[in-house]
Formats: C-alpha cells, sequence, structure tokens
C-alpha cells in the first residue's frame, strides 16, 4: 500500500516539478537557517558546561559605591581567599587567579608568545582539569613550575614529550613543564594556554598582600548542601573586618551566570548576553515560520488541482480515510526531503557560518536532540501543511467535481492565506527595517570624535629590555621616517582600568567617592596619540620634570569645579601632593557609548606595560611594520615581534552589535527571498485557475499591461498592508533595543521610505514574472482546449 502511495507522491512531485521546487526549496533554506542560528544558541546555553562542578563553582565580586551608585567589579584583594576558607562555613576550596599575562616561552630555536594566568594549586581539582601528562598532586610541587594546555604543549614539544622540561621564561627565569592538560573547549570562560603557582606571583608583587588593593580573581567552591544566601551573608561585610573604613560589599556570581547573565547595574544583576540569545532565538523562529508558512500556503493552493483526480479515486472505490493517508504521506515525504536538504545546506555553510559569528561550531547529524529536532521539523511541518488537502478535499462528492464544477476556495482559506502572505512580509520587512538602524547605530558611534586618532596606531608588550631602551627605541624609529611618534603607558589607550584611589583636593566633599581613572604615561603620550589640550601645558621631555605633576581630563576637572583648574593641587591615598600643570580634552575608553569619565595621567614611565607606535601618514604599511620590526628587535633580542593593530581592537568593542547586524541583514534577506518563492507560486497557481477567464478577457481586447496588472494587484496591496503593519513594529523594537545606549543614532523616515519601496519592488517583479507569462499565452490553445 505504502508503495503505491509513495509512487503515486512521486508522480505528483514530478507533474509540478516547479512548485514542487520551490515548495521544499523554501522550507530547506529555513530550516537550515534557523538550524545553524539554533547551533549557536546550544553553543552559549552550554557555556563552562565542561567543567562538572559548575553549580557549586562561584566567583566573589565586589559591590563599591561611588557617587551615589553602585559598581561591580570581579577583582578582590589577594589576601580574601585564603581568609574566607578559613572563618566562611561551607566554602569547600578557593583559588586565585592572576590577571591574563603574556609570556615568552622558550624551547631551543622555538620562542612562543601564550598567554595564561597564576593561579592555586586547587584550581586543578575545582575546575577538574583533565591531565594528560604528569598529573594534578605533584603539578605545582615545584615553585618555578608550569603546566601547559595540549596546544600549547605541542606547539613547543612532540606530542606526549612535554613532562620534565626545562623553558626558559622572558629569557630570564627557567620553568619545568610539571604536567599538561587537555585543551578546554571555546566555550569555556578559561582559555588560559598555561598556570603557574600563584605564589611566585604573589612574591614578585608584595603589594597585592594589602587589603585595600583589588586585582586578582577568586573563585570558591562551595559544598553541595550549602544555602549560598547563607554563605553570601556571611561575605557581605567581610572586607570592613579586615580593612577598617571599608564599605564594600562582597557576594558570590555563579559559573552558570557568567557567559549570559554577567550585566550588573547599581550592584543587581541586569541581564546579559542572554538578550542576545533571546534575540537570536527570535530571528530563527521567525525565519522558520517564514518558511513554514510558504510550505503550507502552496501546498494548500496546489491542492486543488488534484480534485478530478479524487473525484475518480472515489468512484473506482477509494475511501476517505486512503485519500487522507495519500495526502499527508505526499506532504510529509516533500517536508522529509526539505530537510534532508537542508542538512546538507548546514554542512556546506557551516564553515561561513563559523567565520560569521567567530566560532566552531560542528554539526552533529546524530546528536539525539538535532536528530529529535530535524524529525520534529519534518512531522509538523508535513502534518499541519498536509491536513487541509487531507482532511478538505478528500470530503468532494466524485459526481459534482466529474461533472467539472469548479471546487472553489471558501472564504476562510482565502483569509488565511492572505493573513499568510501579511505575515511572512512583515516579518521580513521588521527584520531589514532593524538591520539597517543596527548598522546605523554602530556606524555613528564608529564615527564619533574619540577625542585622539585611532588610524596608524599600533602598540606592543613591553617585554625584555624594550622598556629600558625606550628613549633609543623611539629616536631610532623616527630616523627610519616611518614613525611619527612613539609613548608609553600602563594599558592600551581602549581598555584603561578604573579606581579611586582614595584623591582629595580642596573643597571635595569627604563624603563623596568619585570612581577615577588612573593612567601611568611617558611624556609623548598625548602627542603620539594626537590627543588635545583644553588648557595649560604637555608634560615636559624629562619625566623627571613632572613627577610631582599630573594632567586631568574635562570630567576629572568639572567634578572638581573650581579647584579643577590648571595650578591647584590633588593628593593620592599617600597625601602626596601633585600639582595641576595641565587639562586635556575627554577622550574615549573602555565603552563607546559613554561620556568621558574623571582621568589623571601621571608621568611616571616606570609603571607602564605598552609601547604604542603612530606610523607616518603617507607610507607603505608594510614597509613600516618592517622597519619597525627591525629596530625593535635589534634594542631587544631574543624576543619575537608581536604587535596589535588599535582600530582592529576598536572595531573588537562593536563585536556583538556587528554579529547582531550581520545576522539580522542575512536572514532578513533568506527571509525575503522564502517570501517571494512562496509569492511567486501563489501568482502562479492565481493565473493558472484564471487561465479561461484571461483568455477571453484577451479575445476581447485586454492588453498584456492590463492582464498584468489584474492579476499582481491583490498581491501587492498585500505587501503593501505587510509595510502598514511592519512600520510601527520596527520602530517600536529599535527605540527600545536604542534606550540601552546613552550615546545613539535617530530613527530617520527614510529608512522604512526605503525599505517599504525596495519590498514592494521585489514583491511586484516576483508577481509580475509569472503574471506577464501567463498574460502572454496564445488563448485560442487555451480555449480550444477548454
Amino acid at each position: 500500500m505504502f508503495k503505491n502511495y509513495f509512487k503515486i507522491a512521486l508522480r505528483n512531485f514530478w507533474n509540478n516539478r516547479t512548485f514542487s521546487f520551490l515548495n521544499i526549496a523554501g522550507l530547506a533554506i529555513g530550516i537550515a537557517c534557523a538550524s545553524l542560528i539554533f547551533l549557536w544558541i546550544e553553543d552559549e546555553l552550554t557555556f563552562n558546561h565542561i567543567f562538572e562542578k559548575r553549580n557549586n563553582l562561584y566567583e566573589v565580586m565586589e559591590n563599591q559605591t561611588y557617587d551615589g551608585e553602585v559598581h561591580t567589579f570581579d577583582n578582590t584583594p589577594s589576601s580574601l581567599a585564603k581568609a574566607i576558607q578559613e572563618e566562611v562555613p561551607g566554602i569547600k576550596h578557593t583559588s586565585r587567579f592572576s590577571w591574563n599575562t603574556d609570556m615568552l616561552f622558550s624551547y631551543g630555536e622555538k620562542n612562543i608568545y601564550m598567554q595564561g594566568k597564576y593561579a592555586d594549586s586547587t584550581v586543578f581539582g575545582m575546575l577538574g582539569l583533565k591531565f594528560i601528562e604528569g598529573n594534578a598532586a605533584d603539578a605545582f610541587s615545584e615553585v618555578n613550575a608550569v603546566v601547559l594546555s595540549r596546544t600549547a604543549a605541542e606547539k613547543i614539544f612532540p606530542p606526549g614529550h612535554a613532562l620534565g622540561n626545562i623553558l626558559k621564561v622572558n629569557n630570564e627565569q627557567n620553568f619545568k613543564v610539571t604536567g599538561v592538560y587537555e585543551d578546554l573547549p571555546e566555550n569555556a570562560t578559561y582559555q588560559f594556554k598555561w598556570l603557574a603557582p600563584y605564589k611566585l606571583f604573589e612574591s614578585k608583587n608584595a603589594w597585592l598582600r594589602n587589603w585595600g588593593n583589588n586585582s586578582i580573581q577568586t573563585l570558591v567552591e562551595l559544598e553541595p548542601s550549602v544555602d549560598v544566601a547563607t554563605v553570601n551573608n556571611k561575605l557581605h561585610n567581610f572586607i570592613a573586618t579586615k580593612k577598617t573604613g571599608s564599605e564594600t560589599v562582597c557576594f558570590l556570581f555563579s559559573m552558570n551566570d557568567w557567559n549570559l547573565h554577567n550585566k550588573f547595574t547599581n550592584g543587581q544583576q541586569d541581564g546579559g548576553r542572554i538578550a542576545y540569545v533571546r534575540l537570536f532565538s527570535l530571528i530563527a523562529w521567525v525565519v522558520l515560520i517564514i518558511a513554514c508558512i510558504n510550505f503550507m500556503n502552496l501546498a494548500t493552493a496546489r491542492s486543488e488541482r488534484r480534485a478530478r483526480e479524487i473525484g475518480v479515486r472515489k468512484a473506482l472505490g477509494a475511501t476517505k480515510g486512503s485519500l487522507i493517508v495519500q495526502f499527508l504521506y505526499d506532504s510529509l515525504l516533500m517536508s522529509f526531503i526539505a530537510v534532508l536538504l537542508a542538512t546538507l545546506l548546514i554542512y556546506l555553510t557551516i564553515p561561513l557560518f563559523n567565520g560569521l559569528v567567530g566560532k566552531k561550531l560542528a554539526v552533529s547529524l546524530f546528536k539525539p536532540l538535532h536528530l529529535v529536532w530535524l524529525l520534529s521539523i519534518a512531522l509538523v511541518t508535513g502534518l499541519v501543511a498536509g491536513s487541509y488537502p487531507a482532511f478538505y478535499l478528500s470530503g468532494f462528492n466524485p459526481i459534482s467535481v466529474l461533472k467539472g464544477t469548479r471546487v472553489k476556495d471558501g472564504s476562510a482559506a482565502i483569509f488565511v492565506r492572505k493573513g499568510l502572505v501579511i505575515a511572512q512580509f512583515t516579518t521580513s520587512i521588521v527584520l531589514i527595517i532593524s538591520t539597517l538602524i543596527i548598522y546605523q547605530q554602530i556606524r555613528h558611534v564608529k564615527q564619533r570624535e574619540l577625542g585622539y586618532k585611532k588610524d596608524n596606531l599600533i602598540y606592543l608588550n613591553l617585554k625584555g629590555q624594550l622598556k629600558d631602551h625606550f628613549t633609543t627605541v623611539k629616536d631610532k624609529l623616527k630616523e627610519t621616517g616611518m614613525v611619527e611618534n612613539a609613548a608609553l603607558s600602563l594599558n592600551n589607550v581602549l581598555y584603561l582600568s578604573t579606581n579611586s584611589g582614595g584623591f582629595a583636593w580642596q573643597g571635595k566633599d569627604p563624603q563623596k567617592e568619585i570612581l577615577i581613572t588612573q593612567e601611568s604615561v611617558s611624556p609623548e603620550y598625548l602627542s603620539t596619540m594626537h590627543m588635545k589640550l583644553s588648557s595649560g601645558r604637555d608634560f615636559a621631555s624629562d619625566a623627571n620634570v613632572d613627577s610631582s605633576n599630573v594632567i586631568i581630563n574635562e570630567s576629572m576637572a568639572k567634578e572638581m569645579g573650581e579647584n579643577g583648574k590648571v595650578g591647584n593641587f590633588i593628593s593620592d591615598a599617600d597625601d602626596k601632593r601633585y600639582e595641576i600643570v595641565g587639562v586635556v580634552k575627554d577622550f574615549l575608553y573602555n565603552n563607546m557609548y559613554e561620556s568621558g569619565q574623571p582621568l589623571i595621567l601621571f608621568c611616571n614611565p616606570q609603571s607602564t606595560h605598552i609601547i604604542t607606535i603612530r606610523i607616518a601618514q603617507n607610507v607603505s604599511l608594510n614597509r613600516a611594520l618592517s622597519k619597525i620590526e627591525e629596530v625593535v628587535l635589534n634594542n631587544n633580542p631574543g624576543y619575537p615581534f608581536e604587535y596589535k593593530f588599535i582600530d582592529d581592537q576598536f572595531d573588537l568593542l562593536f563585536k556583538t552589535e556587528t554579529l547582531i547586524g550581520k545576522l539580522a541583514g542575512i536572514f532578513a534577506i533568506l527571509a525575503i527571498l522564502i517570501s517571494c518563492l512562496g509569492l511567486f507560486g501563489l501568482v502562479a497557481y492565481t493565473a493558472e485557475r484564471r487561465t479561461k477567464e484571461l483568455s477571453i478577457r484577451k479575445v476581447l481586447g485586454a492588453t498584456t499591461s492590463g492582464l498584468v496588472g489584474l492579476l499582481v494587484k491583490d498581491f501587492v496591496q498585500l505587501v503593501a498592508f505587510s509595510c502598514i503593519i511592519a512600520f510601527p513594529v520596527a520602530w517600536f523594537v529599535m527605540y527600545r533595543w536604542l534606550e540601552d545606549y546613552q550615546y545613539r543614532t535617530k530613527i530617520h523616515w527614510w529608512i522604512f521610505v526605503g525599505t517599504g519601496t525596495m519590498v514592494l519592488g521585489l514583491a511586484l517583479i516576483t508577481a509580475s514574472f509569472q503574471a506577464i507569462k501567463a498574460a502572454m499565452s496564445d488563448p485560442i490553445k487555451t480555449l480550444k482546449a477548454e
């Protein structure tokens, strides 16, 4: 029996090749698009699932209040970990992490920079790192020990031969490889390539032991049965018991929330990346629903052609039940073919998709979740699309059908079909408008005045003797004619560390704490960055001259009021006085969407970690980099030349917004494509139903353009109605999205007009193509056949 169903289905597909292709292609594209997005979502939702103890792992966070607003930080005092383990019940283990550190590892002729952390030995058990060489118990038995990830080890040693070897680190110190652990996946927070004992780090930075210094991450593992709220109560004022006068509040932040719920507003969790997961989920469902609507619309519209077949089969004894099964079988077969095609599309396009989203997603067809997803889509879509013809057409009176009485669509069917077309184009238009506004917002911020020129700037981490030889290096670089200037700083200009520092000045309210950014620079900093002074002078070329002077920005001057002028003084927590010699115009850092924050620049080249080099205008970039490399290596041998462009780092600040824009744009185009495929099929179906009418009109003198207008008028009206619905929806959605940004673009009217015109034009072209074909047919042949 099913063999016959299969033959009939194939025969029907072949006799309606165009419509079968449109149906299958539209659904396949929709399923493939949605599946790719859901792969991304799955990766985000399973972030940190590699860590088996994740439900009991927490990071200690701090809430600090400045100027009435609570700020949340993930940095804590170094002494906190040991103290809370000893004094707070329910804490099983703690571990400290240093900030990410780039170190040069040398072995023979190999010199490789790799990023890692210093940590306590407890981290191996807490994170459950899997050792493939050595073991966790002995990993940090020596002070100068280092454990490497598999990838890091295989860059230096043959596989399985890293253990026990001695590495030269930063050309200064020998480290013994005491273990190799399995690489962590990309959807894990920790991506360190090496770990070394925290005690070694602390011994080199004695200032870390100060309870007033917040510089490291504290990881906590709780006993499984412990109530988190109880531990938080104990931690709330813990630092105040160690540091008199401290109002810092500590609390635990679950590893399960690190990726998706890591945004804090005024000290409280307030969303985070979960917003983008929800947005992409919505986009995926929208594209999939559009594809399913398209599939069902075409399936129901075309099913009526089989009315005469049903009449004959009923006259020959076919039961209503067998006809229902046949129609459902046809629809299910088509949807399963679409799923198979979608699977092929996923495999073909996933490398491009990975490049777009910056991940390494993989298709696991036989993974239960993935298999259930594909089978469910095939079953649901096939059953819903096949239900209308199965239960409606199977009930026809065979005598009426065989007499030639035309089967007419009910008003409900017509209404539903028009509603589905409107829904398709409405969602597509909303996506297109949203994409344009997202890109407009990104462009708006990127073109914002930064307060410095980011082009032609590169920066290097200071390694070896580069800091000590800076003056020589700078002069040699300028002599090449390829470099305009160079300067030292503590941080990359885009990312400056922020803390209060306990600064005071005459007239300051002693009860008011202000969050102030401090940055150590060399005298050439402002000129290298092309920053401008609003008053006062730049630092003198001799750094010693200004060792007790500072330059503040306009935001800091505003905070200080009348005392924020050149010639006034500011004091740090140790009561050391600094004279203000200049006020620099605000420049943007950390958050490109906000205004300038209070900043103090210190002339202190010895406290710097970065060298920034400005390449001269109108020179060959490759030649300039080659000359810079030559000078740097000559004055700092033994350290590979590695650099980054400031403008590349600047673009990374908009990584999420750019990703949203790209995904929304791509899937908006695909949504329109799928909608136009459906429109093409419906116009062809309408033209076929009205063949006799069109032929009679043509014989009576109707023009081709008139007949085309007759066919496409209703569909263009539906698309126009979609615009009317989509415009306010898109405006509301994007208005709410832009509210999250302090610095934002306006929503311009021409975006809506342009999008509406484009979509109407596409709909008109799509509908007219098939309508022209029908209008130009020979009426004699048509009427003769009738």
